[in-house]
C-alpha cells in the first residue's frame, strides 16, 4: 500500500475514534433514543402487533405514544416490558 494512502486511512480512522463533538441537550438525547427504541420495536413486534401495517414504517418522534398503545393492546408480558423502557 502506498505511504500516502495509508496514512489517509489513519488519519479517517483516528477521526472516527474520537469522542463525538455534537452537543445534545439531556432532553433532545433521550427523544431520540425513544424513537430508536421504539422503531426497534416497530420491527420486533411487527407480526404480534403491527401485521396490518406497512413493515417498511419508519416510526418518527410523533409515533412513539401510538407504538406504546399498540404494544399494550396487542402485545403479551414482553411487549408490556418493552414499553416500560420507552415511557421512562
Amino acid at each position: 500500500m502506498e505511504q500516502n494512502i495509508k496514512s489517509y486511512l489513519a488519519d479517517i480512522g483516528r477521526r472516527g475514534g474520537r469522542k463525538s463533538r455534537r452537543v445534545l441537550d439531556p432532553e433532545t438525547a433521550r427523544a431520540m433514543v425513544r424513537v430508536r427504541e421504539a422503531r426497534r420495536a416497530y420491527r420486533r413486534f411487527h407480526a404480534e402487533c403491527f401485521w396490518s401495517f406497512d413493515p417498511a414504517y419508519l416510526i418518527g418522534p410523533s409515533d412513539v405514544s401510538w407504538v406504546v398503545e399498540q404494544l399494550r393492546k396487542h402485545g403479551g408480558r414482553e411487549a408490556w416490558e418493552t414499553t416500560r423502557k420507552l415511557c421512562r
